[in-house]
């Protein structure tokens, strides 16, 4: 099992737009005097816990709090003054706009209490969970927890937390609850614990198994189950927030996933062989085609790639997968050059953005100019999207663009002459789109290269 020891991460998956504002610099605008009485102060952390929203602007007392944060992750805890805290959250949408989604609202924060302010529910039913707790002191040697349902689409389910390996039959689970409940907070005494999730009144059905689990004394930790958007079959995943940020702990048997795409256009069908197995992960892959998605173990893997039916590699590579990733592995470059690409990317849907991956896959084409623009507009006149594209260049992952109709246009850069194009697309919100330039197959030497066109990937649907 996988022992992951919480008492050492502290604020991993703080998004770096986190703003370094102090509570008295958002809501303390009086002078400092040792002789007044101490202001009662309460603590107050946001979690984006809603699985197809886009990032999110935080407005706390008209400050912002926080940017551009992402699903999945939770702020530090604030102190502020106890009261009356006016918060807005702003979606932030691929046209720039930040509309309110959540608020304005005021919150009634009372004195010594932890407030986390969660965002949850799909996008069309998106709103505010708070959950409280007091800030008594931990009781010594021990860890506090509460544990919050945060995941749409699981239904009621018992959570169990005992020693690793216990068997569930015979335990008792700290607690049974259902979309929007809460269970603790709770006290429990450090140690090595395993974390399982199973339906309601099934203890024998394990959806959800933490593996084993590290917890120290004096943590004080919110436990969110949240959608899963990464790989595997298990419904959620635990974001664990710590006082400091958080940290999201995947079911431990949480695979990665991996696809090949043939993208040497000289190239005959081939094998992708895995670890020298007898049997091909992948075969008889012929040119410009893909694979599906394939589940595999994390771990470090020998690649080779070779003629379908031959053990004659082309491609000799180790390739290290982590656990929650999803992998394309191309083949590029003219078969004398062959070479592997790796593309590895944030496949989770967003239901306000369609979101386009492009991958510059043509040896023979140089560097371009990419366009996407409204379809029928004229290009002549209109500054290119991605200017000097150069070979095996990528997007460096999906960029959001508003769903709605366009034109897709590459030229030769610094021309107006256009190479592939202009291709027409549909683009709905909450889907991914894969485009690779590719040359035109040449399985005989001396073929052309043109003419250019691409792989369409993901939802393109062919």
């Amino acid at each position: 099992m996988n022992n992951t020891s919480l008492s050492l991460i502290k604020g991993l998956a703080l998004s770096s737009s986190l703003l370094l504002v102090t509570a008295c610099d958002i809501f303390d605008d009086e002078d400092d005097n040792s002789t007044e009485t101490p202001t009662p102060m309460a603590k107050v952390q946001v979690i984006h816990a809603s699985p197809d929203a886009p990032m999110v602007d935080v407005y706390a007392g008209g400050s912002l709090l926080l940017d551009d944060f992402d699903y999945a992750l939770a702020s530090e805890r604030l102190e502020v003054p106890a009261g009356t805290l006016n918060v807005d959250v702003q979606a932030v949408l691929p046209d720039g706009t930040t509309p309110s989604v959540i608020g304005p609202v005021d919150l009634t924060l009372a004195a010594d209490m932890t407030y986390s302010v969660l965002a949850v529910n799909e996008v069309s039913s998106l709103s505010a969970l708070v959950v409280e707790r007091s800030n008594d002191p931990i009781a010594s040697g021990s860890f506090r927890a509460q544990v919050v349902h945060a995941a749409p689409n699981a239904p009621m389910v018992d959570v169990f937390v005992t020693a690793p390996g216990a068997d569930l039959a015979t335990s008792a689970a700290l607690g049974t609850f259902e979309f929007e409940g809460s269970l603790g907070p709770v006290d429990v005494a450090a140690g090595d614990y395993q974390i399982r999730v199973t339906p309601a009144g099934t203890p024998g059905t394990v959806v959800y198994d933490s593996g084993t689990v590290s917890l120290s004394a004096g943590m004080d930790l919110t436990i969110a189950a949240v959608e899963n958007t990464l790989t595997g079959d298990a419904p959620i995943n635990l974001l664990v927030a710590t006082a400091d940020g958080s940290l999201l702990l995947q079911d431990q048997s949480a695979p990665a996933d991996l696809r090949v795409v043939h993208a040497s256009p000289d190239a005959p069908a081939v094998d992708v062989i895995v670890n020298d197995g007898a049997t091909p992960l992948v075969a008889n892959l012929a040119y410009p085609d893909a694979t599906g998605f394939v589940s595999v173990d994390a771990a470090t893997y020998n690649v080779k790639v070779a003629p379908t039916g031959t053990t004659n590699a082309v491609i000799d590579a180790d390739l290290t997968l982590e656990q929650g990733e999803t992998y394309s592995v191309l083949a590029v470059n003219e078969v004398a050059s062959i070479e592997p690409l790796v593309l590895n990317s944030d496949r989770r849907r967003v239901a306000t953005e369609s979101k386009v991956q492009i991958v510059h896959g043509s040896p023979s084409a140089g560097n371009v100019d990419i366009y996407v623009t409204a379809q029928g507009a004229d290009i002549a006149n209109i500054e290119p999207t991605i200017a000097d594209f150069a070979f095996k260049q990528t997007t460096d992952g999906f960029v959001a663009l508003p769903p709605g109709d366009y034109d897709i246009s590459v030229t030769v850069t610094g021309t107006k002459t256009i190479a592939i194009g202009p291709l027409p697309v549909s683009l709905s919100g909450g889907s991914l789109y894969t485009i690779i330039a590719r040359d035109a197959a040449r399985p005989n030497p001396g073929d052309a290269a043109t003419p250019f066109g691409v792989i369409l990937l993901d939802d393109f649907g062919v």
